[in-house]
C-alpha cells in the first residue's frame, strides 16, 4: 500500500475545514497544513488533526504557497486538497482501495472534480478530471533502443474517485483582483492564464471588472505573439467592455474582429444585447439565435445556451409575438 501525504494551503476556512478533513480521515499517512494568513480558528482546527502547521508569508502565487507545503510532505504521494471539497463515503472507499493496488509507476492520479457549475467562476462544466495525487520523488529512466532520450511525460492514472467541490461561495473578487495585480506589475500572461482571465469574466465577472480589464484585453488584441485562440478571448472581452463603457466605435472594432474570425456565442450574444439596448429587436432576434444554434462558446458556455435563448425571450416579447416569446422561454427553462 503506497503511503500519502495529505497537503493544504489554507486561509480563514474555520467554517469548512473540518468537515473537509473528517471526509478524508485515514487516507492520508501525514497531514500537512500551511496557513497564509488566518485571523480566525483555522489553524486551532488543523492542529485537531496533525501537528504539521506551518505559517507561510502571502506572497500573492498560489504556487509559492503550494510548492511549500509540497516541500514538507515525505511520503511515496502527495494529495493536494483545497478545504471546499469533500469525499463522500463511496468515494472514500474507492479512495482507499486504490491507495491499495496503485502500480509504482503511475506519477499522476486525476480524480473527478464535481459539482462545478453551481459555484464556479471558470467553470463549463460540471464533472471534470484533475490531477489531484502527485508521486513525490519521479524516477527518470532513458528510453529508446537508438536515438534515446529521458521520458519526461508523466505515467497518469484516470480514476473514477468524485471529489464534492463545495465552496461557500463565489472566489471571482479575489481571483479578477489578482489578475489586475499581475497586470498593473506588467507581467505578461501565458495562453492558459489569459484564457482563465477572460473566462473568468465572462462567467462571474460584473462591469466594474470589464472596464478594470479594458485596455489589458485590447493590448492583446494588438499582440503578434498571441494566437487565434487568445486574439478571440481578447476581442470578446474588449468589445463588451466598450459596450459597457457605452463606446460604441470601440464595440463594432472589436466585436468585428471576433465576427471576422469566424465568431463566437460570447460575440453574438454581445451584439444581441447591443441592439436590445438601442431597442432593434429584430436585429437582436438575428444575432441570439446565432448564438443558440450557429456557434459555439468560447468562454461562457451559457453564452450558447440559456443566455441568448432568454433573450430570444425577451426580443419576442416585445416584438408582441407572445406564441415565440413563450417558445424560448420554455426552451430556456428546459436549459
Amino acid at each position: 500500500m503506497v503511503t500519502i501525504s495529505l497537503c493544504m494551503i489554507v486561509k480563514n476556512e474555520e467554517r469548512i475545514l473540518k468537515r473537509c478533513l473528517d471526509s478524508l480521515r485515514g487516507l492520508a499517512d501525514e497531514i500537512i497544513i500551511v496557513d497564509t494568513g488566518s485571523t480566525d480558528a483555522t489553524k486551532e482546527i488543523a492542529a485537531k488533526y496533525t501537528d504539521q502547521i506551518y505559517d507561510f508569508a502571502w506572497t500573492g502565487s498560489f504556487s509559492d504557497a503550494r510548492n511549500f507545503a509540497f516541500s514538507k510532505a515525505k511520503m511515496e504521494y502527495i494529495y493536494s486538497a483545497d478545504a471546499d471539497e469533500v469525499l463522500d463515503e463511496e468515494n472514500r472507499a474507492a479512495f482507499f482501495r486504490m491507495k491499495e493496488v496503485l502500480l509504482p509507476e503511475i506519477e499522476i492520479v486525476q480524480m473527478y472534480y464535481v459539482n462545478q457549475l453551481a459555484n464556479g467562476t471558470i467553470y463549463n462544466y460540471d464533472k471534470e478530471l484533475r490531477p489531484k495525487l502527485y508521486k513525490r520523488n519521479r524516477t527518470f529512466c532513458w528510453q529508446g533502443a537508438i536515438h534515446e532520450q529521458v521520458g519526461i511525460t508523466p505515467v497518469i492514472y484516470d480514476s473514477e474517485i468524485c471529489i464534492q467541490h463545495l465552496p461557500e461561495g463565489n472566489h471571482k473578487d479575489r481571483d479578477l483582483a489578482a489578475f489586475a495585480r499581475l497586470v498593473e506589475a506588467g507581467e505578461r500572461l501565458d495562453k492558459r492564464l489569459h484564457n482563465i482571465y477572460a473566462k473568468e469574466l465572462f462567467i462571474s465577472g460584473e462591469a466594474k471588472d470589464f472596464l478594470a480589464a479594458r485596455t489589458f484585453f485590447q493590448q492583446s488584441c494588438r499582440d503578434e505573439k498571441r494566437d487565434g485562440d487568445e486574439l478571440m478571448e481578447a476581442a470578446c472581452v474588449a468589445a463588451r467592455a466598450a459596450r459597457l463603457a457605452g463606446d460604441t466605435a470601440d464595440f463594432f472594432k472589436y466585436a468585428m474582429k471576433a465576427v471576422a474570425a469566424e465568431g463566437c456565442a460570447e460575440i453574438c450574444c454581445e451584439l444581441g444585447a447591443f441592439y436590445m439596448e438601442k431597442q432593434d429587436y429584430e436585429e437582436a432576434v438575428i444575432w441570439l439565435y446565432n448564438a443558440a444554434y450557429e456557434t459555439e462558446s468560447i468562454l461562457d458556455i451559457h453564452s450558447g445556451s440559456d443566455l441568448p435563448l432568454r433573450g430570444l425571450a425577451k426580443c419576442y416579447q416585445e416584438l408582441g409575438n407572445e406564441e415565440q416569446a413563450a417558445e424560448y422561454a420554455k426552451r430556456e427553462k428546459n436549459f
